[in-house]
């Protein structure tokens, strides 16, 4: 599958290098995704022999360690745009910016990730630009000097292997947790360049009058996941009790989500998110390869199944065969009493 259907001749695409990593931040935290694409990017930049160009936009930025961070964690070179006008986030300057630095700049790869934010954006700068851009990207390779994209297909029983050879930059929004996070280098050295402005305030068309910030966190940063599916009939108290004492989150397969049992910002599988907690229990949930493929980099991982032949069971640490309704109760006393007077166990 070729993304983008207007051609560029070869020296326009040749005029094109380095691969570009947005970083994305929202009043100085910078979203976990940013960094697991920093390290993906390093290497696709060592496997082209080419920079990777860290593009950082939002208010005193330079008041933070962020452009050292970037660097730190594989950046050649970090562009700033630090105007008042980044913060918070609107799609209108953060589109009309990134488009105008690619077109100047001229990147090969560009990676964004796959957060409310990249996704609202991306495409003001790929549309304008005529560049190829993958949604929702899950896997990112150089094969045979050939870049390919990979996100789920058919709803998520397929992966489509997406390339784009007549356009750049080669865009992507990648979904977060795909990728490890390394610890940062803080001996790399790098160059910071602060870039001009380029949007005002009379050319940009909305306006912020309020923020809210909903009450369902990112399972993608839990350390500890409860997950629930089909086996549950929809009884997911148990599992949020265990999740609080654990300091984790609940999760639940597609099926589950679809059943209305949950919101969908929790469903982790090929069409949900990814998540690589230090521990992920897995209840009531048969192990389809569509909601493996979304929690195999877990580091432990305890299933729960009253059918001793369930495919869970192949990419569990542990396994206990029984019904959850006879398990569960049990593991929560027994966290209990280990609780005492705490407010939740160390996982």
């Amino acid at each position: 599958m070729a993304a983008g259907a207007q051609s560029e001749n070869a020296a326009d695409i040749d005029a094109h290098s380095d691969v570009w990593v947005f970083v994305e931040q929202h009043d100085g935290e910078v979203a976990k995704v940013a960094w697991e694409l920093l390290a993906k990017g390093r290497e696709l930049a060592d496997q082209k022999d080419e920079d990777l160009v860290a593009l950082v936009m939002g208010e005193d930025i330079r008041e933070t360690d962020i452009p050292e961070e970037a660097i730190a964690r594989g950046a050649d070179r970090v562009l700033v745009a630090d105007d008042p006008i980044f913060e918070p986030y609107r799609a209108d300057p953060y589109g009309e910016q990134f488009r105008h630095l690619v077109e100047i700049r001229k990147p090969d790869i560009a990676l964004i990730g796959g957060t409310h934010t990249g996704r609202d954006f991306a495409g003001r700068v790929a549309v304008p630009t005529h560049a190829g851009l993958t949604a929702d990207t899950t896997e990112l390779e150089i094969t045979d000097e050939r870049y390919e994209m990979r996100r789920p297909a058919f709803g998520g029983d397929a992966l489509a292997t997406i390339i784009c050879p007549n356009h750049r930059p080669q865009m992507s929004t990648v979904r977060p947790g795909v990728f490890d996070t390394p610890e940062p280098d803080e001996s790399r050295e790098g160059e910071v360049e602060d870039v001009e402005t380029v949007v005002g305030e009379d050319e940009t068309l909305t306006e912020v009058l309020e923020r809210e910030v909903g009450d369902v966190a990112d399972i993608t940063d839990a350390e500890v996941v409860v997950a629930g599916g089909m086996g549950l009939e929809g009884d997911f108290d148990p599992l949020w009790e265990l999740a609080d004492l654990l300091g984790g989150e609940v999760a639940a397969t597609r099926e589950a989500v679809e059943e209305g049992w949950i919101e969908p910002a929790r469903q982790v599988g090929q069409t949900g998110k990814t998540v690589r907690p230090k521990l992920y229990i897995a209840v009531g949930i048969s192990g389809a390869i569509q909601h493996v493929e979304g929690m195999d980099d877990s580091e432990t991982v305890i299933a729960i199944n009253n059918d001793g032949n369930a495919p869970i069971f192949e990419n569990a640490d542990y396994g206990i065969v029984a019904d959850y309704a006879d398990v569960l109760p049990e593991l929560i006393d027994l966290l209990r009493e280990r609780l005492g007077d705490s407010q939740e166990v160390s996982a």
